[in-house]
């Protein structure tokens, strides 16, 4: 398009006149190649992020300037851009200091590896590397870096036996209805907050898949 200008800020990637010419010619579908080239990004650790905006934040795309502070969400998602694209050291070319991140915590998630596992084997890459590398110290550091990237979840309290959830109508309830246990483990003399026995993790099936359409590498399997 005439005049356009590219929002290169918000993850837009820039596309040469030239480069948009020699894709559209010779094409009978230039629409769709115009879309594809303009989303011709190699760096996949930045699409993540991106998706993850667009799930969170809407389409970015179409949301006005404003000049105005940028609020707690905003800056996480800055900072992650800036990670997918800032080298794990100085030089490097394989890894970002996201890339790095995101990896470990792939083969964290395969092997079923615990936190201090985890946690040692950081410490031990860490010394390998050059000075000076942008590595996350331990698993804590790294868990709250990729937090905006993943998908919530809900904590609902259960029965210890399994019986029944604290939930909707039930969630004003202290004991079990069907098996009398309580809910919640006896305070001791310096805790104040009431803790429940048991609880389930529920994962909302509705944000993921929405999260599957909103990615361009999996809308397609999804349509």
């Amino acid at each position: 398009m005439e005049n356009y200008q590219c929002w290169y800020a918000h993850g837009e990637v820039y596309v040469s006149k030239r480069r948009m010419e020699e894709t559209v010619v010779g094409s009978t579908s230039s629409a769709s190649n115009m879309h594809e080239a303009a989303n011709d990004n190699t760096n996949p650790y930045r699409n993540m992020v991106m998706d993850a905006i667009r799930m969170n934040q809407g389409n970015v795309s179409q949301c006005p300037i404003i000049e105005e502070e940028t609020n707690l969400d905003a800056t996480r998602f800055f900072d992650l851009l800036k990670d997918s694209d800032e080298p794990l050291w100085d030089g490097c070319t394989n890894h970002s200091k996201l890339s790095a991140v995101a990896q470990v915590f792939t083969i964290k998630s395969d092997h079923g590896l615990i936190e201090a596992g985890y946690d040692k084997i950081i410490e031990w890459v860490r010394s390998i590397l050059l000075a000076g590398n942008r590595l996350k110290e331990n698993f804590y550091i790294a868990k709250s870096m990729m937090k905006p990237l993943g998908l919530g979840y809900q904590k609902i309290d259960m029965c210890p036996n399994f019986c029944m959830l604290y939930y909707l109508e039930n969630v004003e309830m202290t004991e079990c209805m069907t098996c009398g246990h309580s809910r919640y483990k006896p305070r001791t003399c310096r805790g104040k907050t009431l803790v429940a026995y048991k609880k389930l993790r529920y994962f909302p099936i509705t944000p993921r898949l929405q999260r599957l359409f909103m990615s361009p590498r999996t809308a397609e399997h999804m349509t």
